[in-house]
């Protein structure tokens, strides 16, 4: 189902990476449940190898390595650039790299050796999260007044 919608987005001009549907969905919680590991270039790869060969894989290893800041100062950036526009609800692609965003801050949260650097990174992590909720039910989990 995933490659139909593919296939025709692709011929439409849409990105082919785009969650549509809930089968879509769980397609990406699959890869994210399949396990992730980050490379010597910093390059999200997926344990499961057969996973990681399928076009929507590669779709998502795409989206993920290539559509989402990699620096905890990007991220923060991306972060002030959504609270900018309060009324305007995300577009999809927003929100999906925002959400990506969430899953490389949680890596990079849990797989630092500093404390200093877990904590930078779960403060990355939070801020994400605060603007997913924002964005889910109109108001922050915080004020960060």
């Amino acid at each position: 189902l995933y490659l139909l919608y593919s296939t025709s987005d692709v011929a439409a001009g849409k990105n082919p990476t785009s969650q549509k549907t809930v089968s879509d969905a769980s397609l990406m919680f699959e890869f994210l449940l399949s396990g992730l590991e980050m490379d010597q270039d910093n390059n999200i790869i997926l344990h499961d190898k057969e996973l990681a060969s399928m076009r929507s894989g590669r779709a998502f290893l795409s989206q993920i390595n290539d559509n989402i800041p990699r620096s905890r100062s990007s991220m923060l950036q991306m972060v002030t650039a959504l609270k900018a526009q309060k009324r305007r609800p995300l577009t999809q692609t927003q929100f999906e790299s925002l959400v990506l965003s969430m899953v490389y801050s949680a890596y990079q949260a849990r797989h630092q050796d500093r404390d200093e650097e877990q904590k930078a990174w779960g403060g990355v992590l939070l801020q994400l999260a605060n603007v997913t909720v924002h964005e889910l039910r109109g108001s922050p989990l915080f004020n960060y007044a």
